[in-house]
This record gives structure tokens, C-alpha cells and sequence, in this order.
């Protein structure tokens, strides 16, 4: 009854894509007539008529996209003016588009929620489900995000790499300080937490924005682990926020939808440390490295991805609307996640944060809970083929750029 159409927004995750095949399959499982598209750049390749057809694809292509990062329709931060729906809807109509699938996290399902609301005023027959998407584990009402699991994993493996390195260092460098990403939350830097088998193994101190960040018990934190065991490996969100909710580092410009521009947080608490304690300080900066690692996939995050997306076109086949799927964990026979679903309306510009409980009376480090909570979500190996002894990605000919000439290495 009329096509479809899925799009990609935000910041890709390692297993993005594994959605966008959930929903290419579904459509051809429910054996729907009209095509699906795929719409390029997120939201603005809706409002420009930039289209894919995904179901003409090949199945190989389609398959191969499962492990290949980043975003293969292509994302976008746009945020859509008010004018902007209505040009949307009108686009929908001319197309006869009755499905939307939307891919992305918190502004994402608000402009999910709004473009169901005014096909219902309308009283345009769209079928409107959001699909979750954020290495940031932000979204309420889903146990996880998908996207979060594999960044995780890739990041602890990370905090323990590097830490092996630290630990084998003699007088150069004794603290490495690693800034995450987490706007308002610490779900990614908690992670890191996994990597410690051991009383001295790293990450020695976490800091997360759920907890009001103090430059003095800071340092204070880093003296006496120093003192201690010799060195010291931080892992810092970078949305740490003091006790007045300000941001202990923030650049001045902002993003399209208001949001403060991160990231240089870990140069400024190097500043604190070199300064105030007088010992060497190293930087690890990940930067999109922690959303775009396919080489550290999480199994149980590619299958859930994929069944998120899944779901989302079975939803819409019964005839719902308006609504995000959600990931729903049972630990009654060992983890299990099945899919649910929650109002659009209830999940759009609302943010899930660590249950305080969760994080230690000092504010340097999470409980056993948080630990129980990520480690299912790592669990499983990925192997995907390569070529010439690195991995062999897919992309979709949209976004298929120019062959570098033999020869030539950039």
C-alpha cells in the first residue's frame, strides 16, 4: 500500500547499517509490491528528493553492508524549520511514500514524533516508526541503544591496550588522561570500567556529567592513585559539567540544533595535572574512532541492529504508527533482548542518564551494576572478508567515490 522510504541520522555507529538491512529485508519478507528507498543525507535527501532505490539492490550488496561502518545512505545534523515539514509531507504525497522509517537518537525521534503529528492533521496515511541509534545510550525507555554495545567494546579494549602500555612506562608520561564522548551522559566512559581485571589495572578513575565535576577532588584523585601504583589512566566524558551544570570545557559555537560544541576537554584537565601536580600528562584523543570500529563489532550490537530494524517494518505492516522500537533485556535464562516498543512522543529530546546508584560515593568510578549491565551488550566476535589485509567495506554507488589511480596511496 503505497512505498517506503528509511533514512540515517546523526553520528553513524559501527552498526548502523545493520538497521538499514533489517528494514531492505522485512519489506521483503511482509512481500510488499512498491519499492523501498533509501533516502541520501539523512532528512535533507528527503527535502531535496534525493533518493535510492533499496530494494532494488542486490542481495549481496545489501548483506555486505551488515559490516561495514558508518552511514551508507549518508546522515545529516539538520535540523528542520517549520516550513520544512510541510515541504516534507508534500514530497511524501507526491511520492505516494505511506511508510517512514527514521534511524537516529534523541532529535531524531522528535522529528519522527513531529512529522507523524502532522501527517495525522493532515489525515495522510503515514506509517511513522523511529528506529534507536546512538553510541550514547541515551534514549529513555529502551534498556540500550544499538551502536552502543561495539563502541563500548572497542572502547574498553582500547583502555586496556593503552593502559598495558602506560603501565610498562619508567619516569615519561605517568598519567594518560582518555576523553569520551557523552555529551550529557556517561554510558561510554562507564564502560571502560570492563577493561579492569585487576586492583591496578586501568581505567584508575572515570569521571561522568551525571556527576558534578571538582577540579580540586580531581587532582587530589590523581595524586594519591599516583602515589599509589606509579601512574595513572583517566577516562573523562567530555560533557563533564561543574556543580553550577556548566561545561568544564566548551568551545563557543554551537550545532544546528543548539547544542554545545565538545571535545578538548582532556587538554584542559592536562593543564590541571602538569601544572598543579608537576607530572607528565598524555592525551588520548579517539575523536570518531569510538563510533566508526568495526574491527571491534560486538555480535549481540550487530544482531539486535538488525533486528530493531526488522521490527520496525513489522510495526508498521499491522498498521502502527508514532512509535520508536525499543530493546527490552530478560534475564531470566541468561541475557536475552526482544523487541518492544514506546510513543514516539514520550522518548523525543529526553535523555536516559547512569542511575546514580550506579556510580561510586567519590564520583571517580561505577558500581558492579553498571558492570552487569554493559557486559552482555560486547559479547561476540564479527568476522567480515578483506582485502589486500584490511577489511573489505561495501558502499552503495550513491556514495561510491572515485578509485584511487594504481599506484597512488592518497
Amino acid at each position: 500500500m503505497g512505498k517506503g522510504i528509511v533514512a540515517q541520522s546523526g553520528g553513524p555507529t559501527a552498526v548502523i547499517n545493520n538497521s538499514v538491512c533489517g528494514v531492505v529485508h522485512a519489506w521483503k519478507e511482509q512481500g510488499a509490491k512498491d519499492s523501498l528507498f533509501g533516502a541520501m543525507h539523512g532528512i535533507k535527501g528527503v527535502l531535496e528528493e534525493n533518493f535510492i532505490d533499496l530494494s532494488a539492490q542486490s542481495s549481496y550488496l545489501i548483506e555486505s553492508l551488515r559490516h561495514t561502518p558508518g552511514a551508507a545512505l549518508g546522515s545529516c545534523r539538520y535540523k528542520l524549520q517549520d516550513d520544512d515539514y510541510l515541504k516534507l509531507l508534500r514530497i511524501f504525497q507526491k511520492k505516494n511514500i505511506r511508510y517512514f522509517f527514521y534511524i537516529g537518537g534523541n532529535d531524531s525521534m522528535d522529528t519522527a514524533h513531529k512529522v507523524h503529528q502532522l501527517a495525522q492533521q493532515e489525515q495522510y496515511e503515514l506509517y511513522v516508526i523511529g528506529i534507536p541509534k546512538t553510541i550514547d545510550n541515551d534514549l529513555p525507555f529502551t534498556d540500550h541503544c544499538p551502536g552502543f554495545g561495539s563502541a563500548a567494546k572497542y572502547l574498553a579494549t582500547t583502555v586496556m591496550e593503552t593502559g598495558i602500555d602506560l603501565k610498562g612506562l619508567l619516569m615519561s608520561k605517568c598519567v594518560t588522561i582518555m576523553e569520551v564522548m557523552g555529551r550529557n551522559t556517561g554510558w561510554l566512559a562507564a564502560a571502560t570500567a570492563l577493561a579492569r581485571r585487576n586492583a591496578e589495572d586501568s581505567p584508575h578513575l572515570i569521571y561522568l556529567p551525571e556527576t558534578p565535576f571538582d577540579v580540586e577532588r580531581f587532582l587530589e584523585d590523581v595524586e594519591d592513585t599516583y602515589q599509589d601504583i606509579g601512574h595513572v589512566y583517566v577516562v573523562a566524558s567530555e560533557g563533564l559539567v561543574d556543580k553550577n551544570g556548566k561545561y568544564i570545557f566548551a568551545a563557543k559555537d554551537r550545532d544546528s540544533f543548539g547544542h554545545s560544541m565538545l571535545g578538548g576537554l582532556a587538554e584542559t584537565l592536562k593543564t590541571f595535572v602538569e601544572k598543579e601536580i608537576g607530572i607528565k600528562v598524555r592525551c588520548n584523543i579517539l575523536g570518531t574512532a569510538q563510533r566508526a570500529a568495526a574491527h571491534c563489532l560486538s555480535a549481540t550490537d550487530v544482531n539486535e541492529a538488525y533486528m530493531a530494524g526488522m521490527e520496525a517494518v513489522r510495526m508498521a505492516a499491522e498498521g502502527s504508527s508514532g512509535l520508536m522500537v525499543t530493546l527490552e533485556r530478560d534475564n531470566s535464562h541468561g541475557y536475552v533482548c526482544l523487541p518492544g516498543r514506546i510513543e514516539l512522543s514520550r522518548v523525543a529530546n529526553i535523555e536516559k542518564k547512569i542511575p546514580h546508584d550506579w556510580i561510586n560515593k567519590r564520583g571517580n568510578g561505577v558500581s558492579q551494576n553498571l558492570i552487569d549491565y554493559v557486559r552482555p551488550l560486547i559479547q561476540g566476535e564479527v568476522s567480515f572478508p578483506t582485502r589486500d589485509g584490511l577489511p573489505d567495506f561495501a558502499f552503495l554507488d550513491a556514495l561510491q567515490r572515485r578509485p584511487l589511480p594504481v599506484g597512488e596511496a592518497g
